[in-house]
């Protein structure tokens, strides 16, 4: 039944290899000195770098195996260690209920790969991968596909299979953070491409929908993160908006299959692997970062901070880095991935089909939309933290975190940089990969010449802008210290002595957005309102924060209605030794009599 293993490394699965050895290797660097405040006991650290091994082992073989059977094994492998990695602070119930609930949705997941997996042996006899591209060959494409999409959508984040992101990213340490948002959703990705590579019909309706989904993931995605005060749960929030932009990708390249157009193919899945490479460095360099202010302020709350340039600056210098990058801005890596697949979705509005040109047009539109609100969550987030003054006293003063912790990120930068002025190296190795992955004539026949140097040149261009912008302020600067400056305190609004907590913040900033779309973000305020006849009120405290939509409306109810179904089984587990040996000698009994009767044969 388990026939051959079938260990193999082709294009696609050395590029996720890359990525996970990469990310991982950043990840133990950042983390020595992260954990520094763990040191006692050793035995806890100890278990944490063994569990780690094995976590980026599992995921190496995640991509090496060739079997359905064995993949599973080491699938659920690398979800048991992820989860112990996470509740690695595990004296808080936050941190345990964040682990429970992403090792229950990961079964979940398995559960699905599971029934698909099987229903391949069940109709070719084998579990190895080459059987499902048989089976793809005999049967409808869709069913299949579409629980495995939903089964690996649970890892990558896709909604509404995301909501174990917001609780697992904030209750790992940040490189755990960084590895797993940078690699582990990937793996997600990997296994939607492989089954990709499988499928021989229905490949634009298949497109469609994965275009769909991913322009709602990445909608969705961005707007919570917007909205939310925890930075670390606003990074996670963002993976799921990521994830969203590579599913666009992916929808592209499967239309443009579909439809055999080469350049909406290439397009599509370049843009798509390439922002799987770019997302994996500039979230886990956004964690690493989190992770440093959080190590010197200990807490995750911005409405808390303020002022951290001032005794961060190298710290700020990084996670400006990753926000520009994350925005899609050049001159970073994010900017190409993006441009490459805004190209695709350019070169599929010149479709035959009115119906696809919509779509195009209203996922490009999205796609902006998306892009657009990045922006505004980062300009928060990093003005929020960063700049001003401290909203609240800290226990102590902040300063710069260890070299140790800085030289992974600094290492991160620069091959970012790499992809932003050479994406033509990137895009030419990813040209490749798709070749040996899907085998098509399709590639012979498009190049990417033409978007990698467009790319570069508008990298260049930005970089000639951000230079004259650096000039003109150092000329002024200079001329400045010649001439006297007269300081005055900034208008308070009629306040003759204003304090740091009354300083405009991140909630304010992105208020107007959470009303727009108070149907989706959902606010849960907790106050007590002022009485008409209290003269003189007491203090009052005003608490808010946004829920997750899907959690909250199916998740939690789907939770509620099996508690309360549990809940009258519950006689079972009365605490008594004689009922439980009843119990086994029950089951045998009846074991016994559907032999006799042959109900069992």
């Amino acid at each position: 039944m388990l026939g051959d293993i079938g260990i193999r490394v082709d294009s696609l699965s050395a590029w996720f290899i890359l990525i996970i050895n990469f990310t991982s290797v950043t990840g133990v660097l950042f983390g020595t000195g992260y954990l520094k405040a763990y040191e006692n006991p050793a035995a806890k650290l100890t278990m944490h770098w063994a569990l780690f091994i094995l976590f980026q082992l599992s995921m190496i073989f995640v991509c090496l195996v060739q079997n359905g059977l064995v993949f599973l094994i080491v699938w659920e492998i690398m979800s048991l260690s992820s989860m112990m990695l996470v509740i690695f602070d595990h004296h808080t119930n936050e941190t345990l209920k964040a682990g429970i609930n992403y090792m229950i949705q990961m079964h979940i997941s398995v559960v699905l790969l599971t029934v698909g997996f099987i229903w391949v042996y069940f109709e070719t006899g084998s579990f190895s991968f080459d059987s499902i591209g048989t089976f793809f060959q005999g049967h409808n494409n869709i069913w299949l596909f579409l629980i495995f999409f939903i089964g690996f959508g649970f890892k990558a984040g896709f909604i509404p299979f995301h909501s174990w992101l917001p609780h697992a990213h904030p209750a790992a340490p940040s490189h755990i953070s960084g590895v797993m948002s940078g690699v582990i959703v990937k793996l997600g990705i990997y296994g939607i491409i492989r089954m990709i590579s499988y499928l021989h019909s229905d490949l634009i309706l298949l497109g469609e929908i994965i275009l769909t989904v991913s322009v709602l993931t990445g909608l969705y995605g961005i707007l919570n993160a917007a909205v939310h005060r925890d930075f670390k749960r606003m990074l996670a929030y963002c993976t799921i908006e990521n994830i969203g932009i590579i599913g666009i990708g992916i929808g592209i390249g499967l239309i443009g299959l579909g439809k055999n157009s080469p350049m909406m193919y290439l397009l599509g899945f370049s843009g798509a692997l390439l922002h799987v490479l770019n997302h994996s460095l500039f979230k886990s360099l956004l964690f690493y970062s989190a992770g440093s202010i959080y190590q010197q302020t200990h807490t995750r709350d911005m409405e808390k901070l303020g002022g951290i340039i001032k005794s961060m600056p190298k710290t700020a210098f990084i996670f400006l880095t990753g926000a520009i990058a994350i925005g899609g801005m050049p001159p970073l890596n994010g900017f190409v991935s993006e441009f490459v697949i805004f190209s695709g979705l350019i070169e599929g509005i010149q479709s035959n089909s009115l119906y696809q040109i919509i779509l195009m047009v209203l996922v490009i539109a999205g796609l902006s939309v998306i892009g657009g609100l990045s922006l505004l969550t980062f300009t928060k987030s990093f003005g929020t933290v960063f700049l001003g003054q401290p909203r609240v006293p800290l226990a102590h003063k902040p300063h710069e975190v260890s070299n140790l912790m800085l030289a992974p990120q600094y290492l991160i930068i620069t091959i970012m940089l790499s992809i932003a002025f050479i994406p033509q190296f990137y895009l030419n190795i990813l040209k490749k990969i798709l070749s040996g992955t899907m085998g098509t004539g399709l590639i012979d026949s498009g190049s990417l010449d033409l978007y990698s140097k467009t790319a570069s040149n508008i990298s260049l261009i930005s970089v000639v802008l951000i230079g004259v912008v650096g000039l003109v302020w150092t000329i002024r600067r200079f001329v400045m210290k010649k001439r006297s400056e007269d300081l005055q305190t900034t208008w308070g609004c009629g306040y003759t002595d204003p304090k740091s907590s009354m300083q405009y913040t991140g909630k304010s900033f992105s208020k107007p957005l959470g009303k727009i779309f108070n149907f989706v973000l959902l606010e849960k305020k907790q106050y007590n309102e002022i009485k008409t006849s209290e003269i003189f009120p007491d203090t009052k405290k005003y608490d808010s924060h946004y829920l997750d939509f899907f959690e909250s409306t199916f998740v939690n109810r789907i939770n509620n209605l099996l508690f309360k179904i549990f809940s009258y089984l519950r006689f079972i587990q009365n605490g008594r030794t004689q009922s439980y040996v009843l119990y086994g000698i029950l089951f045998i009994l009846i074991i016994f009599l559907l032999n006799v009767f042959r109900i069992l044969v």
